[in-house]
């Protein structure tokens, strides 16, 4: 029964996929004597957490009942007050969780002051759900770096474009709409300055019952960003264009002057420093990232250990030509057992086209869950 009751509860979190940054999803279900009599998800950052939502729908009833919670209670004051505290004043007789907080604020704390108050505790239940469904907050509160994901879309023979570059559309408008559903749960978006010169794109959320517009965020190393771009023109959403400190100073002065925000970046071997960027990103709690190309970017940022998960579309076309793109550029690997290996691999038919999607192996997004210490290895 506690597994019953926790899906309910890591369902119900999910209610809230993209509007919590850079809080996790949470989610809580209260029973008494076998009867869910309350239930809550927390909604948005700075508002009340799942517990109050919850204990606010059962009432007198939370006295002597139990919580199921897929993470732990919070025991410090931030922008709202300690679900300790609320759990302990209404009563409940037993608090079922499904993992611990990673932040370092709670950790434990917050379980520890239910036992010592008397209250029964189980840890555990469902954790490895738990922690995929907050994938990006443990992400991101572990590292300090947002969570990454790469978007690609090709054709059957790995082509992101005609030779002539042209590429609308490869994939087909249902595959496109899934996209936008991408966008509106990532806190940003990031492209290169090669698809913003060749696609002009407008980096929103289109979906039709509308949606959230990420960070638009451009890598440009020498400032080439025309001031008419569309993710310049437009005030949709907010622009940061990451370039060189050797882009030319007026070029970085007409892009500030019309409203986008400049990062000067150092440069590496490969290009900008992208983990600078991240970090900077990441302090700012921009917790996670879509990644949308191009090959250049892409390539950049694999190589960088800076993509965690990877939504591969293919579409049943073939387009030649051995000067056609790939969704991935640089050097490459020099033999195929030193590929970047992907796993828990999920494959989805979505209009004409199939979606691959899956975890870099190795990687600091993949292992992290496991390097939080609470929770049992899926």
């Amino acid at each position: 029964m506690d597994e019953y009751y926790m899906r309910q509860a890591l369902t119900i979190a999910q209610y809230a996929r993209g509007r919590t940054s850079p809080n996790p999803m949470v989610g809580a279900v209260i029973v008494q004597a076998g009867h869910i009599v309350g239930q809550g998800w927390h909604r948005l950052a700075g508002t009340p957490h799942a517990e109050i939502h919850a204990l606010a729908q059962a009432g007198e009833l939370a006295k002597g009942a139990t919580i199921y919670v897929t993470l732990e209670p919070c025991s410090h004051h931030g922008r709202t007050g300690p679900c300790t505290d609320a759990l302990l004043k209404a009563g409940v007789k037993k608090v079922v969780v499904a993992m611990t907080d990673p932040n370092p604020k709670v950790a434990g704390n917050g379980l520890a002051r239910l036992k010592a108050a008397g209250i029964e505790v189980v840890e555990g239940v469902l954790a490895a759900e738990a922690a995929k469904l907050n994938e990006v907050f443990i992400k991101w509160i572990s590292t300090g770096l947002p969570f990454a994901s790469l978007k690609t879309a090709m054709s059957l023979d790995g082509k992101i474009a005609a030779y002539t570059g042209h590429s609308k559309w490869i994939t087909s408008s249902a595959a496109r709409e899934y996209v936008h559903t991408l966008r509106d749960t990532h806190d940003a978006i990031l492209v290169g300055i090669g698809t913003l010169l060749a696609d002009d794109p407008q980096l929103t959320t289109r979906l039709p019952a509308g949606g959230k517009n990420p960070l638009r965020i451009i890598v440009d190393s020498m400032a080439r960003t025309p001031l008419t771009a569309n993710v310049v023109k437009d005030q949709q959403s907010q622009t940061v264009i990451a370039v060189s400190r050797s882009a030319p100073k007026e070029k970085i002065t007409a892009l500030q002057k019309s409203g986008v925000e400049v990062l000067l970046l150092e440069q590496t071997p490969l290009g900008l420093n992208l983990r600078q960027l991240y970090k900077i990103l990441g302090e700012r709690q921009i917790s996670s990232i879509l990644v949308e190309g191009g090959a250049a970017v892409n390539a950049s940022l694999l190589a960088e250990n800076l993509i965690d998960k990877v939504y591969s579309f293919i579409a049943p076309k073939i387009v030649g030509g051995k000067n056609a793109p790939g969704p991935v550029g640089g050097m490459g690997v020099s033999a195929v057992d030193q590929a970047i290996m992907l796993e828990d691999i999920h494959t989805h038919t979505i209009g004409s086209d199939i979606l691959i999607s899956g975890y870099v192996t190795g990687r600091e997004g993949r292992d992290v869950y496991r390097t939080c210490g609470r929770i049992r290895d899926n």
